[in-house]
């Protein structure tokens, strides 16, 4: 006989937590995943969706509180879908990613490394340097509103300040939110691309009509008293143009000071979103890869030049590969911007290597990957050809990483060495990780 589909309030144990804050309850044999529930908890729940083998509830009360359980800093968290993970302390979600980077080795790669890396952290507020809010003109509200979507729902949320993006933008969603509602374009704003650099900020509005002069007055005053950059993006990315520039400023940048090596990077294009972890992140990689100044390292998905340029001042020669000619063109520039010779960059789609390409078999004794969340499946399986001995591989997702490690190890003879979790974004459930590969030659 099948089950009831109730939809009346429950009380139930949790009794483990997935990698993005929903609490996991066995009721009847049927698992049901608690939104904002922790391991150990009882709590009151209520079914909202239902599905063949899983339901997806609600959580209305704890009854029982996890001592991992604190209280949420920010005042939209629940509603607002960019955290997952406030109501848990900093040291439980970081064990909460580490058993998700664990259980996907395990599970995906059947593989587990020699030794566990400690988490790599930094502080936890403030420190997202790059976002798209979104912007919807809601008259029922009389407001433009300005923010994160909902969690649940494809509205944005209705908030006020954020309190993981970096100063000064956290406190200017309300300014931008008056600062919009007072623009005759005001519905025809869907987003604003935020960019923070140690230098300046940039704040890019997507503009689907064109300002008036009385608009574009208000833009101009908005950022000089808030001493940010404005910039108008009416069509591409190849659209966007500084509003009300006498001169051309300075690029956005940033700086990594163990290699002395500064960055410059685009409003709208890729940078990696923790300044503070980024900085640790390089610095460990470079170190976990061992080498010294007669090793040649491909740096594939080498975007800005992110690792390539550090990795150049310690060895004898680095090729950074990346898709994007754009990103390429960027990366060469911040070669010459700090006097690097001995890094060269070519495009190329990685997803098309085939192990024969002369760049690809150049003799790498070491190789450095960086791909976004699909990983690196057809570069991996191409591994031998390189000629690398020691790989280091970061990663964007658990899942994919598990995969290609599990090519490296159980089809390419590779030992998985080390492992851990990068707290690059805290507070919600994405998992970033690092890995070291080695081979006996």
């Amino acid at each position: 006989m099948a089950r009831r589909r109730s939809r009346e309030p429950e009380t139930a144990q949790i009794t483990s937590v997935t990698h993005d804050g929903r609490g996991i309850a066995d009721t009847g044999g049927k698992k049901v995943f608690v939104a904002g529930a922790l391991a150990g908890e009882e709590v009151r729940f209520q079914r909202r969706k239902f599905r063949r083998n899983f339901d997806e509830a609600e959580l209305l009360e704890v009854l029982q509180a996890s001592p991992d359980r604190i209280e949420a800093r920010c005042e939209v968290f629940g509603r607002c879908g960019g955290c997952a993970l406030q109501h848990v302390t900093e040291e439980q979600q970081r064990a909460i990613k580490f058993q998700a980077l664990r259980d996907n080795l395990e599970r995906i790669g059947r593989v587990s490394p020699a030794e566990w890396l400690e988490p790599l952290v930094a502080p936890a507020w403030h420190y997202r340097r790059r976002a798209r809010l979104a912007v919807k003109d809601v008259p029922a509200k009389g407001r433009v509103l300005v923010g994160f979507r909902e969690r649940h729902a494809p509205f944005i949320t209705d908030m006020h300040r954020c309190e993981v993006l970096a100063k000064p933008v956290d406190s200017l969603v309300s300014p931008l939110s008056e600062l919009l509602a007072a623009l005759s374009v005001r519905a025809r704003i869907p987003q604003i691309e935020v960019a923070v650099g140690e230098n300046a900020t940039a704040l890019v509005f997507r503009v689907l009509d064109p300002p008036t002069a009385d608009d574009l007055q208000q833009l101009v005053q908005f950022g000089e008293r808030h001493d940010v950059r404005i910039y108008l993006q009416p069509k591409g990315l190849d659209s966007v143009q500084l509003l009300h520039a006498e001169a051309e400023p300075e690029p956005l940048y940033y700086t990594l000071r163990d290699s002395g090596v500064r960055v410059e990077f685009d409003p709208v294009g890729f940078v990696q979103v923790n300044h503070a972890i980024n900085e640790k992140m390089v610095a460990l990689a470079t170190r976990l890869l061992d080498i010294g100044s007669d090793d040649k390292v491909l740096d594939l998905y080498c975007g800005l030049g992110n690792f390539t340029l550090p990795l150049a001042r310690q060895c004898k020669e680095v090729l950074g590969v990346e898709g994007d000619a754009g990103l390429v063109a960027a990366a060469e520039r911040n070669a010459r911007l700090n006097g690097i010779v001995n890094a060269r960059f070519r495009k190329a789609d990685l997803a098309e290597v085939s192990g024969r390409e002369s760049w690809f078999c150049g003799g790498w004794n070491r190789v450095l990957l960086d791909p976004a969340r699909s990983g690196a499946a057809e570069v991996v399986q191409h591994m031998r050809q390189t000629g690398a001995s020691r790989i280091v591989y970061v990663s964007c997702h658990p899942g994919t990483l598990a995969r290609d490690a599990g090519t490296l190890v159980n089809e390419l003879g590779y030992k998985l060495q080390t492992a851990g979790i990068i707290d690059m974004f805290p507070h919600t459930a994405h998992v970033e990780s690092i890995a070291v590969f080695t081979k006996n030659k």
